[in-house]
């Protein structure tokens, strides 16, 4: 027996599913090995440390990414209410954590509905 949720169906069922979600204001610049003076940084294991970035906040500054994922919301509320128009984030390994860790930076970095 299926239980009718009302949704058309496909469609997702939880926000986590859309392709855009955990956005900030400010547009993601991701895999950033370098950063402008008028970006913040979403660094990792202080690659990002010697670059001129407005406002900088490291998820790990010992590269450990379940200290990561615990900062990564809060980190990126952070940067996004510092005014900066884009947030450079360092490259997250693609293994364990940070497949997941990468997954909502992808979607926090999808164009949002209205972009062109």
């Amino acid at each position: 027996m299926a239980i009718d949720d009302g949704a058309p169906a496909g469609a997702p069922i939880a926000p986590g599913q859309l392709s855009s979600h955990y956005a900030p204001r400010a547009r993601l610049r991701l895999g950033a090995r370098q950063c402008a003076s008028d970006e913040a940084a979403l660094d990792f294991g202080g690659a990002l440390a010697q670059t001129g970035a407005e406002a900088r906040l490291d998820l790990s500054p010992a590269a450990d990414l379940e200290e990561a994922a615990a900062h990564l919301f809060a980190y990126l509320r952070a940067l996004d209410e510092s005014g900066a128009a884009r947030i450079a984030v360092a490259p997250i390994p693609p293994r364990g954590l940070g497949v997941a860790i990468n997954d909502r930076l992808s979607r926090a970095a999808a164009p949002r509905q209205g972009d062109s």
